[in-house]
């Protein structure tokens, strides 16, 4: 391949992907939970551009309108494994009177397309779009065989979505090892000066908890020992409250050790005194990337009891969004059966597994090589995602999943806040540049 790709210069997928990105936008495909949602409208969008790439797309459900979509490019070379690239299409909810702009609008402003899915994740939708379409035009082909997967249900349970790929349809995934997924290779400011691009390389598990607490009904004025909300909010608050012990797993580890040495801190993670805590105030903004990961964590976020001021319940219930980091899922489930206590009983209401892909692989030295190609300045490092991606259902087939949805972002542009928050945005150039890096990525992978 040459030194300088197509796309380091002006192309029409510069174009194309602000204008798919916004469109994107304009179709409303909120997922409330339970069901609620249709993707359908979207997915015919892009299947639509990616027929006229001259791909053949297939349009799958589970559930009427629950649509996702799967194509796949064909490489020079057939003894290659198989990379998939994946992304979701259905957004969380956006109430229009909180919004500078109406979260529907794909509006370009100021530089930037505003609207729920500009970061999470419709940009990477467009972005993959607009290089799968410069490729057509071009005649470009990838050396390996690259899925393109465009996915519902994400922001809910996923079983209408990679979930039912995964479990339904494994065999349009056949001879992928590894994905390409949301959440990694933007811009973090953590200083004036310092300039930190974090890929994916893991995700903490998922367990979302329902507690039950059962007790003896009566009336509000009569002495109860037996009450059900008291037990309940005894149990959330010993499990609102409990220091979870730091685990460090070599995701984070790798973290660590290359954001102290970018603060010229050498810490032995190994000793018997290491104080990660301490050591996360030394690293300034840039402890934000490994904070929530050393450790599982378990945050009451739901309560539900009684119909009446004066009358005591028999049960009351809540939830509990719990996290666990590789290989602390044992512990996690340990941990709660002894918080909860002899009255409350507890149950995973959603669980997934946590997730590593490793940091000195070939594919994460092609990453990082792709970012360092166009920010030669600046610091690569791999982390641990807080939350969850489809890519805890591609796992099931053996695909290892990084996060890489590369956006160049100017400094004070908060992109971690702006996920499922008010106001989502997403610089023009920003997606320039994702498009830029996507293909030299794809192509060199």
């Amino acid at each position: 391949m040459a030194d300088v790709t197509p796309f380091e210069t002006d192309t029409q997928a510069l174009d194309e992907v602000v204008t798919f990105t916004s469109e994107l936008i304009r179709i409303d495909t909120t997922n409330h939970g339970g069901g609620d949602c249709r993707e359908r409208p979207a997915a015919e969008y892009v299947a639509e551009r990616l027929a006229g790439a001259g791909l053949e797309p297939v349009l799958l459900e589970r559930t009427p309108g629950r649509t996702n979509v799967v194509a796949r490019i064909e490489g020079t070379d057939p003894s290659a494994d198989a990379l998939l690239v994946h992304g979701h299409l259905d957004v969380v909810p956006a109430d229009p009177s909180d919004w500078t702009v109406h979260p529907f609008s794909g509006e370009l402003r100021d530089g930037l397309v505003w609207g729920r899915g500009a970061i999470d994740m419709k940009n990477m939708d467009a972005m993959v779009l607009a290089v799968v379409r410069e490729w057509a035009r071009q005649g470009i082909r990838p050396r390996r065989d690259i899925v393109i997967a465009y996915t519902a249900d994400e922001e809910a349970s996923a079983a209408d979505g990679s979930g039912f790929l995964a479990d339904r349809h494994p065999e349009l995934f056949e001879g992928c090892t590894e994905a390409i997924g949301e959440s990694g290779a933007f811009t973090f400011h953590a200083g004036p000066d310092l300039e930190i691009y974090p890929i994916g390389a893991g995700e903490r598990g998922t367990g979302w908890l329902k507690l039950t607490a059962d007790g003896r009904a009566g009336h509000g004025s009569k002495v109860n020992r037996e009450n059900a909300v008291s037990r309940l909010a005894a149990a959330v608050a010993r499990i609102g409250e409990y220091q979870w012990p730091v685990r460090i797993t070599p995701t984070v580890r790798a973290a660590l050790t290359e954001l102290a040495a970018l603060h010229g801190i050498r810490p032995d993670l190994d000793a018997d005194d290491f104080d990660a805590d301490a050591l996360l105030a030394k690293l300034g903004h840039a402890a934000a990337l490994v904070e929530p990961t050393i450790r599982n964590s378990s945050n009451p976020t739901m309560l539900q009891a009684g119909y009446k001021v004066n009358v005591i319940p028999g049960v009351a219930t809540a939830h509990i969004d719990g996290r666990m980091v590789p290989g602390g899922e044992e512990e996690f489930i340990e941990t709660m059966d002894r918080l909860t206590g002899p009255h409350v009983e507890w149950e995973f209401a959603h669980r997934h597994i946590a997730l590593q892909a490793p940091v000195d692989s070939p594919t994460y030295a092609k990453l990082r090589a792709a970012l360092a190609h166009f920010e030669p300045d600046a610091h690569i490092v791999p982390f641990c995602m807080s939350g969850g991606t489809d890519a805890k259902q591609f796992a099931k087939l053996g695909i290892v999943g990084y996060g890489f949805s590369p956006l160049r972002l100017p400094i004070g542009f908060d992109y971690q806040a702006l996920f499922h928050g008010v106001d989502e945005r997403v610089p023009v150039e920003a997606l320039h540049f994702g498009v830029r890096v996507l293909d030299h990525y794809l192509q060199t992978a």
